[in-house]
């Protein structure tokens, strides 16, 4: 049995600063670490399967000498990870990549980005619907990176440039996460802390709805300065952004609190939100002047020279006919609702139950590796070597009563999100009626452009993993409870280093939610809004972890080397955006530990 042990060298700052060093390794060479290309040209970072692999050995080296794990089960922990990666995370990026390259060749997606630019032409706005408002739709449906991959791609399709996609993408996938893939991470929370499922919703959404109203104007403004615009082009969209945005959070603040609808807060409000747009830029209110991509503006400059083209056209010229007729464009978003039914019904607990007892009369037990490989056909489980049972959370980090820590890789291959997503893409392939040329042109497209993300992803949750198991993630966490009257707003930092350790808000709650609840009980704070604010303050960190901007890099760049080396410009752009997001969530936090109580919802009577 490993007993954790949170100050190895007896002091906790060198501890503390010990337990860092996976971590800053990792940011060293993915941000800072100086380097020259073929061509002799200075850069900030390396590749990013590079970065990983270093940061994979900082974390082993820091794991199996201060703080004494066995290298066995470093391995094992380093092993699980990686393996519960692919199937819960690796596995959806997949499948949505492989749906989205089969609408690029069967060339429905043209018309899937010219239904969308005709609802606005201005870029701006294009922003506000893709990343943001559909982006929620698929974050709420899938979760997990497939938002940035899907919503990425679409919008370099439409003519912005990959960094900026993989940017925005990241920016806009913020404030729905806490109820991503159906709620998976509110789910998680309420187990790991005991406390009520519907309140510690309600609770998120009496914090984020704030977020969703600022997020489009940050969205907006941060697209403006990067072409080059001003701050009056920013705010001259502010109507619509204002609809988008408040459409969205109260949506999601009625949502999250009741019984029916909690777990689908981000559907039904991405939903609400794209209509209610949608239908403003329609019928009551338009930009008076098109905001274009500063490549289109030299365009259109060059043709106002030459008195010809169409990219010299106002916003509100309406000789741009729509090329397409509602048939078709039905038919060509039908991959994209099959994708939203099928990933809603794979999220339904009903649904999940059923399939992980599909096959419950086939059972099996054996051995692999020395440990216990077993359950049914439907749901094998392997008890990690050297791991399950085998890892001890102490006391402050877990009640001192608190069972070993279980390592069971449970193969829930047919309930998997990824399966649904897989299925849908499927489907769609059916729908659009591919030859078997273009099944296999889309499968291999998928494997070319995801094998050097898979590697890079893998490696990220394994060493997230191996830091979970090791304690030196709980190191960190308990430096944070040193706050005291301060904690609420530290609170949001401590789920935002859980995202940026594991990638995901569901594992960042499952690693601190019940530290979380123990530190607000020694402090006699209120447990609903410090648990709560761990996933909320989580959601700021999803932009930064290594493993969403790999996502961002695979969907949105084609060239495999460009695709490895955005991966340091892109952290280093986002990193003060999350910065500042997850220290709004901290100022509210602490407003409503203070000076409003009152929001706090109370849980219902045991």
């Amino acid at each position: 049995m490993y007993h954790q042990n949170y100050n190895p060298l007896g002091n906790a700052f060198l501890s503390t600063l010990v337990a860092a060093i996976p971590i800053l390794t990792l940011l060293y060479f993915i941000a800072l670490h100086p380097h020259r290309d073929e061509l002799g040209r200075r850069h900030l970072g390396i590749s990013a399967p590079y970065a990983a692999l270093y940061g994979v050995i900082a974390a082993f080296l820091v794991s199996c000498i201060p703080f004494g794990m066995p290298v066995a089960s470093a391995v094992s922990a380093f092993a699980y990870g990686s393996l519960s990666g692919f199937l819960g995370i690796i596995w959806i990026v997949l499948a949505a990549m492989f749906l989205y390259t089969m609408t690029v060749i069967t060339g429905k997606f043209e018309i899937v980005k010219e239904s969308i630019i005709h609802i606005s032409f201005d870029r701006r706005l294009q922003v506000l619907l893709i990343a943001f408002s559909f982006g929620a739709i698929i974050e709420g449906t899938s979760g997990f990176g497939t938002p940035v991959a899907i919503a990425g791609a679409v919008m370099v399709g439409l003519g912005f440039s990959p960094f900026q996609s993989a940017v925005l993408n990241l920016l806009a996938n913020t404030a729905p996460v806490a109820w991503g893939a159906i709620g998976t991470p509110i789910v998680t929370l309420a187990a790991v802390s005991g406390l009520d499922q519907v309140t510690l919703s309600a609770m998120a959404g009496h914090q984020l709805p704030f977020a969703s109203l600022l997020v489009p104007f940050w969205l907006v403004v941060t697209f403006v300065k990067m072409e080059g615009g001003t701050w009056k082009e920013a705010f001259e969209v502010w109507p619509a952004t204002l609809v988008s945005g408040a459409s969205f959070a109260i949506m999601q603040y009625f949502a999250s609190g009741t019984n029916s609808f909690h777990l689908m807060t981000d559907v039904v409000s991405g939903v609400f939100s794209v209509v209610c747009t949608a239908l403003f830029l329609r019928f009551v209110w338009h930009p008076k002047t098109r905001f274009l991509l500063r490549s289109e503006r030299a365009a259109r400059e060059r043709a106002a020279a030459a008195s010809v083209g169409a990219a010299g056209r106002d916003s509100t010229d309406r000789s741009w006919e729509y090329p397409y007729t509602v048939r078709q464009t039905v038919y060509a978003w039908l991959p994209w609702a099959i994708l939203i039914a099928a990933c809603a019904l794979w999220g339904m607990p009903s649904f999940k139950a059923f399939l992980n007892n599909l096959f419950s009369d086939a059972k099996f037990s054996t051995t692999l590796l020395g440990s216990k490989f077993s359950g049914t056909l439907s749901l094998p489980g392997w008890d990690m070597p050297s791991l399950h049972n085998l890892v001890q959370r102490m006391p402050p980090v877990a009640l001192p009563n608190a069972k070993p820590e279980a390592a069971r890789f449970t193969i829930n291959w047919l309930s998997a999100a990824g399966t649904g997503v897989f299925v849908a893409a499927l489907l769609s392939g059916l729908a659009l009626r591919m030859t078997a040329a273009q099944w296999k042109e889309a499968t291999s497209r998928t494997i070319h452009r995801m094998k050097i993300p898979v590697l890079v992803i893998g490696q990220v949750l394994g060493l997230g993993y191996l830091t979970r198991y090791s304690g030196t993630d709980a190191v960190l966490g308990l430096a944070f409870t040193k706050a005291g009257f301060m904690y609420p707003f530290f609170a949001a930092y401590l789920g935002w280093l859980g995202v940026f350790l594991t990638g995901s808000d569901t594992a960042s709650n499952a690693l601190f939610g019940s530290l979380q609840r123990i530190t607000a009980q020694q402090l006699k704070l209120n447990e609903i809004l410090i648990v709560a604010t761990n996933s909320t303050g989580g959601v700021m960190g999803k932009m930064i972890d290594a493993q969403s901007i790999m996502v961002a890099c695979a969907a949105c760049y084609e060239s495999p080397k460009e695709r490895t080396h955005a991966l340091g410009p892109i952290f280093r752009t986002v990193w003060w955006h999350s910065i500042a997001l997850a220290a709004f969530i901290g100022i509210i936090a602490m407003l409503q530990a203070y000076v409003f109580p009152g929001v706090i919802p109370v849980p219902p009577p045991k």
